[in-house]
């Protein structure tokens, strides 16, 4: 009986080096004992998930038992996609089944793994798919709480996955939370990010996390606001959401009260009273697009007179900028929505709250910002009691080009800050991409410095479990405004 013990259990390269030998030895899997460990090197695991070549067991699209110029057994890159998914499984018996697998397939089964009724392929094509999943709920539902130390602000989440995923995903959260320093602690390993470097280590307890934070309740009421019991669906929630993640996510102290009001929250939704716009008066016979004098308030006059598209129809009114005329940041968004419409100013209805919410944690008071639209009328479509916004077309943005332009040129900004695609296509040209290129800073020909950053609506629009980190990383782009403002 030949015993393996590996040090870290969920670190491929080291079963690969183990299951080479073997081979070699021409050791049948009945006579091979595996022991691993919990604990490794992150590079060891994720040379061998983005490399077939590094990986010593070199790939070709067809398996044999004919060795190649080294001497070194040949497999199918399938079976290495599939051997970095299965080697972070919690069940021991994993280094077992993927030697068998691996034997069978250089001992002539060369189309092994298109078996899906055999059991070690089942087995591990389930196992696989766990994982990945694992890998998606860390994702998701990993919650960072905010710590000080000598050097300013620490990020520190706590996780229990039932898999050993941490080294797989930890790359994730670098590339996503790069300008911050943080760690995530399960019970078997630790990541440490310290803005240059990330590191793995052993595993920590529960308490050596932080419970919660000052932002925490601002959270709680965030999603409660967020909550729309007209969609509620329970099972699909709680699938979506496994409750063994709950103890660790604050906001879901929040979801047993949220789901018993369902129903009287959404009957008060039937029952509410529809939002009808006033009837706008005859327009006078003005031009289309009359030139703008008197500074901004000539501007917000003209643009109250516009009629170069049929948008003014259906509308209660424009809605123009606002804000002081000698701003040194303008905020562009996208076009009004129904309450804007109703109030005739912009960023007042729940996006603008959410919006509100994230300058005040950013540091940035919206009282200095120039704030205004692409378009200035509310487009919708009545569906029974509701107005549901519907996005301007392309010549309804270009007719309201002119006035865009008009504020600019009045305002003389020294940062824009573009919320959306339609605010930044307008300014940095129809190939802007927004969820691509943003958070980074842009430079017109006028030399003027553009930011561009999601609508707050979007924030709105996503699934919960991907509304933290989406928050977190509309904050992290506004904080870059806010330091361009300090700078």
């Amino acid at each position: 009986m030949r015993r393996v013990t590996l040090d870290d259990g969920a670190d491929l390269a080291q079963w690969r080096d183990a299951a080479r030998s073997l081979l070699a030895d021409d050791v049948p899997p009945a006579e091979v004992l595996w022991q691993g460990g919990a604990q490794g090197d992150l590079l060891g695991a994720m040379a061998m998930a983005t490399s077939a070549a590094d990986a010593g067991i070199a790939g070709t699209p067809a398996a044999s038992r004919m060795p190649d110029a080294t001497g070194t057994p040949r497999v199918s890159r399938g079976f290495l996609a599939l051997a970095t998914l299965v080697i972070a499984h919690a069940d021991p018996q994993r280094h077992a089944r993927l030697y068998r697998l691996l034997w069978r397939l250089v001992h002539g089964e060369r189309t092994l793994l298109a078996m899906a009724t055999d059991p070690d392929v089942a087995w591990a094509h389930d196992a696989a798919k766990a994982v990945s999943r694992e890998k998606h709920k860390m994702k998701a539902f990993v919650r960072f709480r905010e710590v000080a130390d000598a050097s300013g602000a620490v990020y520190i989440a706590w996780f229990e996955p039932e898999h050993d995923v941490l080294p797989q995903v930890a790359p994730f959260f670098v590339r996503r939370f790069a300008g911050m320093r943080w760690s995530i602690l399960t019970p078997t390993r630790s990541a440490h990010w310290d803005g240059q470097a990330l590191q793995l280590g052993e595993g920590a307890h529960r308490g050596e996390a932080p419970d919660g934070d000052a932002l925490e309740e601002l959270w709680r009421v965030y999603y409660a606001n967020i909550f729309n019991p007209a969609r509620l669906k329970v099972d699909a929630m709680v699938k979506e959401m496994p409750r063994r993640y709950w103890k660790n996510m604050p906001e879901t102290a929040l979801i047993p009260a949220l789901v018993r009001d369902a129903g009287a929250r959404m009957q008060q939704m039937v029952d509410a009273a529809p939002t009808v716009p006033r009837k706008a008066f005859p327009a006078p016979d003005l031009p289309s697009r009359p030139l703008p004098a008197g500074g901004l308030q000539g501007v917000h006059q003209a643009v109250s007179a516009c009629r170069a598209c049929a948008l003014w129809r259906p509308a209660t009114q424009a809605v123009p900028g606002e804000g002081p005329a000698d701003a040194r940041v303008m905020v562009i968004g996208e076009q009004p929505g129904d309450q804007e419409d109703l109030a005739g100013r912009p960023f007042v209805g729940p996006a603008g709250k959410l919006f509100d919410r994230a300058l005040r944690e950013a540091g940035i008071g919206r009282d200095t910002l120039y704030i205004t639209n692409t378009v200035k009328h509310f487009k919708y479509a009545p569906r029974g009691k509701h107005r549901l916004h519907v996005r301007a077309d392309a010549g309804e943005q270009a007719a309201c080009r002119p006035w865009l332009e008009a504020e600019l040129a009045q305002l003389r900004p020294r940062f824009v800050l573009c919320l959306g695609a339609m605010a930044g296509q307008a300014l940095l040209g129809p190939g802007f991409a927004v969820l691509k290129q943003r958070g980074r800073w842009h430079s017109t020909g006028d030399g003027r410095a553009v930011l561009a950053t999601v609508h707050p609506s979007y924030l709105l629009r996503l699934p919960a479990a991907a509304q933290a980190q989406a928050w977190d990383a509309f904050l992290a782009d506004l904080r870059m405004l806010r330091s361009a403002l300090d700078g």
